[in-house]
């Protein structure tokens, strides 16, 4: 009687424990569908459906918290054809949709002149363009700056390369907007992004710009209003989002990136967030909370002397970067700067002062686009 007893409570264990395997195997949102994946995030196991809810909902939130929109507004979306770039433009349209944003939406490229790499992704937007019925506007160096990309790697060589490409791709992206009468643009930097970013800062000691990266309005001191509707999304959840929504974006790494100081960082990160899955998160969150004393502070904003473009210098970046490439300086100061470990704008700036009047075809250029509407 006694042994039979043992087998009844072994078989009701046995049953018991099937049971809570099985429920465990289901979303711990919904519990009823198979969970697809783990969110890197929160931990949570749950299902295809329900990922999109709290993906689509938490940007949501974040858009609407952060008031980073009004009706009315006319919206450039940053569009590489990359899978950030093109889930945003996905998100914007649905969310402009079901929650009656208002916006006018357009789709800006540029194209910094890569051969085999942005002639194909500019070919991946297009794609979204007729997709998503969205303007196009696509804005190149040549048509900017008289350079491509390919062009100044060929001057200056691999180090250093991202350093130009940044300066004007920013620049570059402000007066494509212009051009489309958009008041604000937005773009597709994640979580990720911006936490390399902060990490960045850190190693440079670079305080002024730590306390920038963190922002999720930048530009408002004078540029057009910059927005990261992802800041708090994970790269992991916006591929995850692509895969699952069959999104057409353009996977392949920019040929010259390998070189990036910034993949050092990235590399760093993904050790960290092998030890401490929320460590992206917590960064942001920690450069968040960062209280800067005043002399660490961005300086005020200017208007460039020779092309009227928002800087905290006499001339931007991007006219000095342009007027080295131009006399042929910028392959000898690039590599002085990076033998001292400093940003090539705080060699230049003495001697920009002092040479204001040479301007080139280049500027010349770069101011008459910088009025084009």
């Amino acid at each position: 009687m006694e042994n039979s007893n043992n087998s009844t409570n072994t078989t009701n264990t046995a049953a018991a424990t099937t049971t809570t395997k099985k429920k465990s195997k289901l979303c711990e949102i919904c519990n009823v569908s198979r969970p697809v994946l783990k969110r890197p995030k929160t931990g949570e196991m749950i299902c295809k459906e329900c990922f999109y809810t709290v993906f689509e909902d938490e940007i949501h939130h974040t858009i609407v918290s952060n008031n980073l929109f009004k009706r009315g507004d006319r919206v450039a979306i940053g569009a590489s054809g990359g899978k950030d770039s093109t889930v945003l433009a996905e998100i914007m349209t649905l969310l402009n949709k079901k929650y009656d944003y208002g916006l006018d939406l357009f789709l800006l490229s540029i194209d910094e002149g890569i051969t085999g790499y942005r002639d194909d992704s500019l070919e991946t937007v297009k794609r979204n363009q007729e997709q998503y019925q969205i303007p196009l506007k696509i804005l190149s160096y040549k048509e900017l700056y008289n350079w491509t990309m390919d062009d100044i790697v060929k001057e200056i060589g691999l180090k250093g390369n991202c350093t130009f490409c940044g300066v004007f791709r920013r620049q570059a992206l402000d007066r494509g907007a212009v051009m489309l009468k958009a008041n604000k643009i937005v773009t597709g930097h994640n979580a990720d992004d911006i936490a390399e970013t902060v990490l960045m800062n850190l190693l440079r000691g670079d305080i002024p710009r730590l306390q920038r990266c963190v922002n999720i309005i930048t530009g408002s001191e004078g540029a057009l209003p910059r927005s990261k509707p992802f800041k708090y999304t994970y790269q992991k959840e916006i591929v995850m989002y692509a895969y699952f929504k069959k999104l057409d974006y353009f996977s392949t790494e920019c040929i010259y990136a390998p070189n990036a100081y910034r993949g050092h960082a990235r590399d760093f990160l993904k050790d960290l967030e092998a030890v401490r899955p929320s460590i992206i998160i917590d960064i942001i969150h920690s450069a968040e909370n960062f209280h800067f004393r005043e002399e660490n502070k961005m300086p005020v904003q200017r208007n460039c002397i020779q092309c009227g473009y928002i800087c905290s210098n006499d001339i931007c970046m991007a006219c000095d970067l342009l007027k080295n490439l131009n006399s042929g300086l910028a392959k000898v100061k690039l590599s002085i700067n990076l033998k001292r470990g400093k940003d090539s704008n705080n060699n230049n700036n003495n001697n920009n002062n002092n040479n204001n009047s040479n301007n080139n075809n280049n500027t010349l250029k770069l101011e008459s686009t910088s009025v084009t509407n």
